[in-house]
């Protein structure tokens, strides 16, 4: 899975969100950031996990969190999943791999007997001087943020 660990500096990005806009990491320095992969839009384990984010969305950007979601789907997909679900976060199109890969979240999977490569769900906590502090290889998906306020706060 992920070759990052905890205390990894997180590795700088720049992709397209849902609505054409460029993103960096750089763009949210002095910022603490969640970072989730999640493999595709409108799924029914990544949209428990996407709403769930977003019906904690001001509870955690009161706790002073940036959301930014990042799966292989394209621009337009990620549009329809944010209306559809009403999403207050920003979403990272990354068809081409290019995020996914800094962070090391594609890799063999294994469903029903068969192989296939995929997107590991994954989330990655960063905090305002950009080192990951936290990984959440199998984040709870009905309980995601709970589980990222629960850890955080146990941790600092």
């Amino acid at each position: 899975m992920t070759h990052l660990q905890e205390g990894n500096k997180a590795p700088a990005f720049t992709g397209k969100d849902q609505n054409g806009n460029s993103v960096s990491l750089s763009d949210h320095k002095g910022q603490k950031i969640i970072l989730f992969f999640y493999p595709e839009d409108d799924t029914p384990t990544c949209t428990i996990q996407a709403c769930n984010l977003r019906d904690n969305y001001a509870l955690l950007t009161k706790k002073g969190w940036t959301i930014i979601g990042v799966s292989p789907d394209d621009e337009k997909s990620h549009q329809k999943f944010e209306k559809k679900f009403n999403l207050p976060f920003t979403m990272l199109a990354d068809p081409e791999h290019k995020i996914i890969d800094k962070y090391g979240v594609w890799g063999e999977k294994h469903l029903y007997g068969r192989d296939y490569m995929g997107l590991h769900r994954t989330t990655f906590l960063i905090d305002e001087k950009g080192t990951i502090r936290k990984i959440f290889l199998r984040p709870k998906n009905k309980a995601h943020a709970e589980e990222i306020i629960k850890t955080w706060e146990a941790e600092n």
